[in-house]
């Protein structure tokens, strides 16, 4: 099913459920369940791929400390896949902020319909260049604000506090050892 929705273009996926499952009666339904789908499946192959990235003998050493298969994932797999996951899964959201533009298409009153009607509602001549700059810069900046996140959300996961406090406890059994030799 992943493959299905990851294989038919998103445009097409919209105006199949406007038209065909709605008929043409809910944009916003339309929009959401297209976009949902689309990128439901692609960041169900980020996850998967994420989880099969940690290695096999994590699972392995936590099936042998007798733990359950949904608290491997959700204990052991899914904390250090997420480090692998994060730039991917961040990156998806920039593509999904982007394709809401495709919501036009059906007439949805989103950021880029609001530019059309704009230029649309000038008296003088119509100002295509300096609107769709205009929207343009809004994308750009929503964007980097996302990214911006990605950054500091992988910056946050590489200081782990973790390492930070074992590392000190090491040295301290490091010199009590020498200390009794």
């Amino acid at each position: 099913m992943v493959e299905l929705f990851r294989a038919i273009p998103l445009v097409i996926m919209i105006f199949l459920i406007y038209y065909g499952l709605t008929d043409g009666k809910e944009k916003l339904w339309s929009l959401a369940i297209g976009l949902m789908l689309y990128n439901g499946s692609v960041l169900a192959e980020v996850f998967r791929a994420g989880v099969n990235a940690v290695p096999r003998g994590q699972s392995e050493a936590a099936a042998a400390l007798g733990m359950r298969k949904s608290q491997v994932m959700v204990s052991i797999l899914l904390p250090q896949a997420l480090r692998t996951m994060l730039p991917a899964i961040l990156s998806q959201l920039v593509v999904l902020l982007k394709d809401t533009a495709l919501g036009f298409l059906i007439v949805y009153d989103e950021l880029l319909d609001q530019g059309k009607d704009l230029f649309d509602d000038f008296q003088f001549e119509r100002p295509v260049i300096p609107v769709a700059i205009v929207i343009a810069v809004i994308y750009i900046i929503m964007c980097s604000l996302l990214s911006l996140l990605a950054y500091l959300l992988d910056k946050r996961l590489r200081r782990s506090p973790k390492t930070a406090d074992i590392a000190p406890a090491a040295e301290d059994e490091i010199e009590a050892i020498g200390a009794r030799e």
